[in-house]
Parts: C-alpha cells; sequence; structure tokens
C-alpha cells in the first residue's frame, strides 16, 4: 500500500487543509498520513477528509495528532452531514449565502448596529426559503456563541435547513470555541470554496 506522509506541523489554516488535498490527489490509492501540531488543524483536516469521503484515524503521538486518511479506487460514499459541494447553475435559483464580518451592521453607532443586525436576522429567519448558508468570520463569530442576541434566529434557520458556519482560527483567537452554540465549525478553505463558488453572496460588514 502506498503511504504519503505529509508534515503540517507549524502551518497556520488552511494549510494544512490544502497541503492533504494536494497529497490525496497524487496516490490513486493507498494511505496519506497527516501530522499536524494543534486541535484547529486536526479538526479541519479531519472534516475535510471525512466529508471528501474517506475514512479517517486520528491518534495522538508525542504532543501531535498524526492523521491517517485511506483513500480506495473512489471514496466511500460521504456522510449525510457532510459538507455538499453546490451544484454548478441549471436554471434554478442560485444558492444565497450570507457572509458575517462583525458582529455589528453598519459602520455607525454600535448600539444601532446591534439594532439593525437584530432586525437582519428576525427578518432572514422568516424568509422563505431561507438563506442557503451563513458564514461567519472574525467577530462575527460572537454571534453564533452563548449570549448572542441573534442566537434565537440563527437556531430557526438552522432548523429550516441552513448551513451555519464559523471560522475555527477566529474562535480559537477569541478564545470562544467552547461557547458555540449553533451551527459548525469550518476553516478557510471551505469559506474561500464557498465565496468564490457559484452561490449570490452578500456580504454583512
Amino acid at each position: 500500500m502506498v503511504k504519503k506522509e505529509v508534515d503540517c506541523r507549524g502551518l497556520a489554516c488552511p494549510q494544512p487543509v490544502i497541503n492533504t488535498k494536494k497529497a490525496l490527489e497524487e496516490i490513486a490509492a493507498g494511505q496519506v498520513i497527516v501530522t499536524v501540531d494543534n486541535p484547529v488543524a486536526r479538526e479541519n483536516v479531519t472534516m475535510f477528509a471525512r466529508n471528501a469521503g474517506y475514512p479517517v484515524q486520528v491518534a495522538e503521538k508525542e504532543g501531535n495528532f498524526v492523521i491517517t486518511i485511506t483513500k480506495g479506487e473512489a471514496p466511500e460514499k460521504a456522510p449525510d452531514n457532510a459538507v455538499k459541494p453546490v451544484a454548478q447553475s441549471t436554471g434554478e435559483a442560485r444558492p444565497l449565502i450570507y457572509f458575517f464580518t462583525s458582529n455589528l451592521l453598519g459602520q455607525g453607532a454600535p448600539e444601532l448596529g446591534m439594532t439593525l443586525l437584530k432586525s437582519l436576522c428576525a427578518t432572514l429567519a422568516e424568509t422563505d426559503p431561507p438563506p442557503d448558508k451563513l458564514i461567519f468570520l472574525n467577530t462575527g463569530v460572537f454571534l453564533t456563541c452563548t449570549n448572542s442576541p441573534v442566537l434565537q434566529h440563527l437556531k430557526k434557520m438552522a432548523e429550516r435547513g441552513t448551513d451555519i458556519i464559523s471560522c475555527g482560527t477566529c474562535l480559537e483567537y477569541y478564545r470562544i470555541k467552547d461557547s458555540l452554540q449553533v451551527g459548525r465549525i469550518s476553516n478557510m478553505y471551505e469559506i474561500n470554496e464557498a465565496l468564490r463558488g457559484p452561490g449570490k453572496v452578500i456580504t454583512v460588514p
């Protein structure tokens, strides 16, 4: 069996995911063994491989995480909760993506920014159909965590099928990863793929 080792220690997101993707593309079948040195990289690489349909094993060794990804002649069926690629447009409505880069709406008074943000999220929660995806970056990740003033609206959208993702690097930076209340943790590789895809992106600055 072909075994390809990829050392991603010391690399920041999304480089471990990118290196893993390249390694998988270079072999027809076998194992790609990725070594990372932090939990965020471990979760990002593991999520990427599982979403691609490959079996994954994770072990901790000497303070590092060793991720073994097995690639066969064809990937396994991806799990039901895997991130599914957005279909190319065939005449149907384009997927709608809201990109939150802040926990306020607009550049004026903070109180007004929060009021407007609450109003927007309440409106989105009642929209039919709801947005396909909400992406939260930088201080926007506070909105998906404990004490968020729009948490009930986000949860309602999630229940209706909206994919809600928060940047793992941002959650780590603000030390609120354990406070995540809705959606899932993602990485810059997936966020970039969503933003450059066929969907219509609305940025909420």
